[in-house]
């Protein structure tokens, strides 16, 4: 995830605050101690967690000469830079050299761009602004960026109960609409989009924060394009949250809940490619139909069209690789 820093120098405590409820990574100043008394964040200051020197760079943009010193530092965590005229070429140059660049911005307009340069962006961007209301704004494009997926309609093939095993629950800290789920999928090579449990249904209430995934071993889609399996989900941890138009956002892990229940094999087939995931089998599972609409396990039938997506197969530890990877 990118990172999002706040600089509060000269001192300003309305918008520390609002830095940290906001979810500000770090805040940069001079007085790291009027920041813990607000909250717990990551310092960058004199007396900090973080010093300007030691363990993170400073450059200011002017030339050519000027870039190639930024791009060169090997030996900091981070290295914040200014540019002079705000021209897009120095920005580029940096972020296709080092991963490591935080663009120092004062609007959202500004943030926008160091997050967007060469697709990628930079690592992060630290804000200057004595506005909370720029510091809203600026952290709902970080921290919420909006991310649009390429689903697509899948054809079921096939529906079979397949025996007992353990499923896993995904209770987000997150109220999750009607219409969201999140993709989950026997291999990493294709997913399904699995509704929350947002609908009122006679035999247990809703649990909108709620995701009923599917099997301990399949993979589930997280941010940044990586994938985990549902057994390894941590407390705090992020997953991907998606409606069946491909609007994607980040949900923060509250917990997950593994329970012996009993599973159902669900196949379907898109131009080719092949979709395989197991799910509990319940009526409160559903599947996402195009359009939305949310569709039950038990009421599921072959020939139905239910929403997911396509991934570059192989994967190690969560990242796609390009290697020789066979999952059936």
């Amino acid at each position: 995830m990118k990172q999002f820093w706040v600089d509060i120098r000269p001192w300003n405590k309305e918008v520390a605050t609002t830095a940290i409820e906001s979810g500000a990574d770090a805040i940069v100043t001079d007085d790291a101690g009027a920041v813990r008394r607000l909250g717990r964040i990551t310092t960058i200051a004199p007396d900090g967690d973080l010093k300007i020197g030691p363990d993170i760079a400073e450059c200011m943009i002017t030339d050519k000469a000027s870039e190639n010193l930024a791009a060169g530092i090997r030996d900091k965590k981070f290295i914040i830079v200014t540019t002079s005229d705000w021209t897009v070429i120095p920005l580029e140059n940096l972020v296709a050299q080092s991963d490591r660049i935080i663009v120092r911005v004062t609007s959202a307009q500004e943030a926008e761009l160091a997050l967007h340069v060469l697709e990628k962006g930079a690592a992060g961007i630290l804000l200057k602004t004595a506005d909370p209301a720029v510091v809203r704004e600026v952290a709902s494009l970080v921290k919420s960026p909006a991310v649009n997926l390429g689903l697509i309609p899948f054809t079921v093939t096939k529906i079979q109960p397949v025996g007992m095993g353990d499923r896993v629950c995904v209770d987000t800290c997150s109220m999750l609409p009607e219409g969201e789920g999140m993709l989950m999928g026997n291999t990493s090579s294709a997913m399904l989009l699995v509704h929350a449990e947002t609908l009122e249904n006679p035999y247990v209430a809703p649990r909108p924060f709620r995701v009923n995934a599917g099997a301990v071993h399949a993979y589930i889609l997280l941010p940044e394009g990586k994938t985990a399996y549902l057994s390894d989900l941590a407390i705090g941890g992020k997953v991907l949250v998606t409606d069946a138009a491909g609007k994607a956002h980040a949900a923060i892990v509250g917990r997950t809940k593994i329970e012996r229940r009993p599973l159902l094999l669900v196949e379907a087939e898109a131009a080719g490619s092949k979709v395989s995931l197991i799910l509990q089998n319940a009526e409160t599972i559903r599947l996402v139909a195009p359009g939305g609409n949310a569709i039950s396990v038990v009421n599921l039938a072959v020939g139905d069209r239910i929403m997911g997506c396509t991934l570059e197969g192989g994967r190690h530890f969560g990242m796609a690789v390009k290697e020789t990877i066979v999952e059936k």
